[in-house]
């Protein structure tokens, strides 16, 4: 039999040759033909950079306590508010959401920064006074999270929609 060099090569069970297969090479051109032929939309990377920026080892989890929506009688009217409240450890915070704006409270009463977090768009920054209270004038106008800070401690709340 005659030799020529060609079935010196191993492959495996798949025809895959081991020795000429480079799987980081290949992530790396599938990354660049996924990038040109179908780009991540610029909404939804800004909303992955939020996401990212929203897991705060410090944070704690603001839970939803209690909704208007779900946890109360039905009320005749449009324009009836909705009633949030959450808590995080020690603090609450109750929120009232309207077509004309959002304003609430943190409980026990302090000052307190609030980021209204809306996806994409930047988040709205209130500032709450000594009683706790703060306002925005125009509602989320889409899902919302809100941030809350009260001395060194943060909690975030989940998602939800106005």
């Amino acid at each position: 039999m005659h030799d020529d060099g060609l079935h010196d090569e191993v492959f495996d069970e798949d025809g895959w040759d081991d020795e000429e297969f480079d799987a980081g090479l290949l992530e790396e051109e599938l990354r660049q033909a996924a990038a040109v032929l179908d780009p991540v939309p610029p909404e939804l990377q800004q909303i992955a950079v939020d996401a990212y920026a929203l897991h705060d080892l410090q944070a704690r989890v603001a839970e939803l306590t209690f909704d208007s929506l779900v946890d109360s009688l039905p009320v005749r009217g449009a324009d009836a508010p909705r009633m949030l409240t959450f808590r995080a450890g020690e603090v609450t915070v109750d929120v009232e959401v309207t077509a004309h704006g959002l304003m609430g409270q943190v409980l026990p009463p302090q000052p307190a920064r609030v980021e209204v977090l809306g996806g994409p768009r930047p988040g709205s920054s209130l500032t709450a006074d000594d009683l706790g209270r703060f306002t925005a004038a125009a509602p989320p106008p889409g899902p919302f999270a809100l941030r809350v800070r009260t001395g060194g401690d943060v909690a975030v709340t989940e998602w939800l929609r106005a």
